[in-house]
C-alpha cells in the first residue's frame, strides 16, 4: 500500500557571487543551516528532540571534491545539532542533484519507508578545490597540471566521443544552432530574469523562502542586475565561440554559492511536522539523450512527469526552470504547449544563480511557494543536467482540495 507524499516547507539561503560574500562560507555549514532552519521552523520538530521524528536527511551535490566530501548530508545533520541517531545521504546528479534528493525522499515516503524526510542541496562553487591526478608511475619528470573541480568535465576518459565533451557553452551554442534560438531572444530573457528577479525581492516575495547566512551580510541573492537591459546585454562579447557565437556571460547562469532544503511528509506526518502541507508530489519525470544536448534533457522528463500525474500541459499554472542558459531554456519552452508567462515569474538561476547542487530544491521550494499564493492546482519543477540528462517533478496544490 502506498501514500502520498508532500511539501510542508522550503528555505534557502541568498546566493552568492562566486568569490562573493558566501565564499568564505563551507559548503557544509551553509547545508547545516538550512538544514538546522527548516527543522526550527516546523513547530512538531523543533520542540522537544530537535528533529528526532525526522526518518533521514537527502542532500544533493555536484562536486564532492572539497569540504562537503565525505558524505555532507551527514556531516549538516551533525552540524545542524540534530540527534546522531538520524542517517544522511548524498545524491549526486550533477545540476539536478537536489531535484534527485527529492524524488528519493518522496519515493521512500510513498513506499511507507519514511514519514517524514529532509532533501536539498548544497554547492560552494568558489570554495571547489584544484585537484592534481596521481601519476601511473612514482617522481615524474615532467610538469603536472591541477584541474579545477568548480564546473564541467575533467580528468576526461579518453573512450568518450570528442563530440560528447564539449564545454557546457559550446554545447549550448550547438543545441540554439539546431532549434534555431537567436541571440536576441537569448539576451531578452535573460533580462526579463533579472526584472523579474529584482521585483520578487522588491516586493517581499522570497521573505519567507530565504533565511540570511550567519555573519554574511547578505540580504538577497547576490548576482542579480536590477539595471541590466537587452541593449546592456547585447553589447556583451561571446563565450564560446569568437565568430558565430550567441552565448554570454550576460545571458547564462553564473557561479555561486548556496544551498537549499525541503521539509517532505506523509499526510500522517501533519501533526508531527506541526504545519499544514503546500503541495503533493504528483509526478516524477527523468530523461536523457546525447550529452552536447544536455539543455534539451527537461522536455522529456517533464513530459513523463506530467503523464505520471495524470494530466496535460494545458492544466499547468506554473513552471520552474532552473535557467542553466537562456538559449536551451528557449528551446525547452519551443517544444511545450504553454504560455511563456507562467515560467519562472518571480527569476530565475540567470539572475538569482545556479549553486548546482542547491538548484534542484530552490526551484521546488519556489514552485510550492507559487503554487500556494497564486491557487494554482498544478506545476512543474525542472531542470537540466551536464552529460545530457533531465529531471521534473510535478506539484499539486495542497489547497486545491488535495487534502482536508
Amino acid at each position: 500500500m502506498t501514500t502520498a507524499a508532500y511539501v510542508y516547507d522550503a528555505v534557502r539561503t541568498p546566493f552568492g557571487r562566486f568569490g562573493g560574500q558566501l565564499a568564505g562560507t563551507r559548503p557544509d555549514d551553509l547545508a547545516a543551516h538550512v538544514v538546522k532552519q527548516l527543522v526550527s521552523r516546523a513547530p512538531g520538530l523543533a520542540d522537544g528532540g530537535f528533529g528526532e521524528q525526522v526518518d533521514e536527511v537527502v542532500l544533493g551535490n555536484a562536486n564532492g571534491a572539497g569540504e562537503e566530501n565525505r558524505n555532507v548530508a551527514r556531516m549538516a545533520t551533525l552540524l545542524a545539532g540534530l540527534p546522531t541517531s538520524i542517517p544522511g545521504s548524498t545524491v549526486n546528479r550533477l545540476c539536478g542533484s537536489s531535484l534527485d534528493a527529492a524524488m528519493l525522499a518522496s519515493r521512500s515516503i510513498e513506499t511507507g519507508d519514511s514519514d517524514i524526510v529532509i532533501s536539498g542541496g548544497v554547492e560552494s562553487m568558489s570554495r571547489a578545490p584544484w585537484v592534481l591526478p596521481k601519476t601511473e608511475k612514482p617522481y615524474p619528470a615532467g610538469d603536472l597540471a591541477l584541474a579545477s573541480t568548480t564546473l564541467g568535465w575533467r580528468l576526461v576518459n579518453p573512450a568518450m566521443p570528442g563530440e560528447w565533451t564539449v564545454s557546457l557553452g559550446e554545447a549550448t551554442e550547438q543545441l540554439r544552432e539546431k532549434h534555431g534560438v537567436t541571440r536576441e531572444r537569448q539576451d531578452a530573457f535573460a533580462a526579463r530574469s533579472h526584472r523579474l528577479a529584482d521585483q520578487a525581492w522588491a516586493d517581499g516575495w522570497y521573505d519567507d523562502l530565504v533565511v540570511p547566512v550567519p555573519g554574511v551580510e547578505l540580504a538577497r541573492d547576490e548576482s542579480i542586475r536590477p539595471d541590466t537591459t537587452e541593449e546592456r546585454l547585447g553589447g556583451l562579447r561571446t563565450s564560446f565561440r569568437k565568430e558565430g557565437g550567441t552565448v554570454t556571460a550576460g545571458n547564462a547562469s553564473p557561479l555561486n554559492d548556496g544551498a537549499s532544503a525541503v521539509l517532505l511528509g506523509s499526510e500522517g506526518a501533519r501533526d508531527e511536522i506541526g504545519l499544514d502541507p503546500l503541495a503533493r508530489v504528483a509526478g516524477r519525470g527523468a530523461s536523457a539523450l546525447e550529452p552536447q544536448y544536455f539543455g534539451y534533457a527537461p522536455v522529456e522528463a517533464a513530459n513523463a512527469a506530467l503523464a505520471r500525474a495524470g494530466i496535460g500541459w494545458a492544466d499547468v499554472s506554473a513552471v520552474e526552470l532552473n535557467e542553466a542558459f537562456a538559449a536551451q531554456s528557449l528551446a525547452c519552452l519551443d517544444a511545450w504547449p504553454i504560455d511563456p508567462e507562467i515560467v519562472n515569474r518571480h527569476g530565475g538561476a540567470i539572475a538569482i544563480g545556479h549553486p548546482l547542487g542547491a538548484s534542484g530544491g530552490r526551484i521546488l521550494g519556489t514552485l510550492a511557494r507559487d503554487l500556494q499564493r497564486t491557487g494554482g492546482r498544478w506545476g512543474v519543477a525542472c531542470i537540466c543536467i551536464g552529460v545530457g540528462q533531465g529531471l521534473a517533478v510535478v506539484l499539486e496544490n495542497v489547497s486545491a482540495g488535495v487534502i482536508s
